[in-house]
């Protein structure tokens, strides 16, 4: 996708085939980074780890330095991501953070039960869907023009609004079915790879 010659307005940006590709990948990283880090809690009670913790954990169960962990990792994740497309460009930049978290969750699927790895993985999970909040909507100004950018990215940003509605109720139903949270994991590492491949 090259810079857009013209700004387009809402209306015109929407009828784009790489806003609807755009939307799409953005559906997908969204849905899979949302199935691991909503049910991040549920995921440590089943495999027993709320009840363990790390060496040197100051007291801490696992699930909390996880938490925690998560929450430092995204609010670095966004300059870091954001400095790094500059660099070395936003599509190449979307590529490298999808693939990433897909292979964090796939470690994450044989690492769950570890409480060292479930720590690592989950959060090298966060660090790489933190990339999304600031990759799409330079990509927005970067495909779309800048004179209606804040809009056009408000609308690309409803994309995480429709993953959210399916990614818990379809995690939950998911394992419902399967009593086992490998296939949502697998699905969730799916999401980023598909993503991934379509960027």
């Amino acid at each position: 996708m090259r810079a857009a010659a013209a700004s387009l307005r809402p209306a015109e940006m929407v009828r784009t085939r790489a806003f609807g590709l755009m939307y799409v990948v953005a559906v997908l990283v969204t849905f899979g980074g949302l199935l691991v880090t909503a049910q991040l809690k549920p995921m440590a009670v089943s495999a027993g780890l709320d009840g363990t913790s790390l060496p040197g954990g100051m007291g801490m169960n696992t699930l909390t330095i996880a938490l925690m962990a998560n929450l430092a990792v995204g609010a670095l994740a966004r300059p870091f991501w954001g400095w790094l497309s500059d660099r070395m460009g936003r599509y190449e930049a979307m590529i490298l953070s999808f693939g990433l978290g897909g292979a964090a969750i796939v470690g994450l699927i044989y690492g769950l039960r570890s409480p060292f790895w479930f720590v690592g993985l989950s959060t090298l999970t966060i660090f790489a869907w933190g990339s999304s909040f600031v990759l799409f909507s330079a990509a927005v100004g970067d495909a779309f023009g800048s004179d209606y950018a804040a809009t056009n990215t408000g609308i690309q940003y409803t994309s995480k609004g429709v993953a959210a509605i399916f990614a818990g109720w379809g995690a939950a139903r998911l394992l419902e079915l399967t009593e086992s949270w490998i296939p949502v994991l697998w699905l969730a590492a799916g999401c980023n790879f598909a993503a991934a491949a379509l960027v």
